[in-house]
């Protein structure tokens, strides 16, 4: 359980944050005039970063960098169903706020945008990333 833990790290503390962020009750925020859909860009950079978290676990302790559909599935599905399950908690099982089929489009998109960030940048420099901030 450790291992995984340790293996799985930055993809669950990404996740848990969203999930904090996503169901406490939050204060009124003002509108932001100048941004329109401003909600929907939050969406998309949070899940994107969780896709991106995902991506640096997934490749900073493998010796290869071959993308194999696995670690593509992982990369898609896992933040799509957080966010589907997100949605639907806020629908159901909160009162403070709401879920939204645009918010889980947001996210899903988030999550695909993430996909060539991960494949072009993550994948090749991960593992080196990783040894650095170990030396540290």
């Amino acid at each position: 359980m450790k291992r995984v833990f340790l293996k799985c790290f930055w993809s669950i503390l990404a996740s848990a944050t969203v999930f904090v962020l996503s169901v406490v009750p939050i204060p009124e925020v003002p509108e932001v005039e100048d941004v329109p859909l401003f909600d929907k860009w939050v969406h998309m950079l949070m899940y994107a970063f969780v896709a991106l978290a995902v991506w640096f676990d997934c490749y900073r302790s493998r010796a290869d960098r071959r993308l194999t559909w696995g670690v593509v599935a992982g990369v898609v599905v896992w933040p799509i169903l957080l966010g589907g399950g997100l949605e639907l908690w806020q629908a159901y099982l909160t009162t403070c706020r709401s879920g939204e089929w645009l918010d889980f489009y947001a996210d899903t998109v988030g999550t695909l945008l993430a996909l060539p960030v991960g494949l072009w940048l993550v994948r090749p420099h991960a593992r080196r990333l990783w040894q650095r901030l170990c030396r540290r």
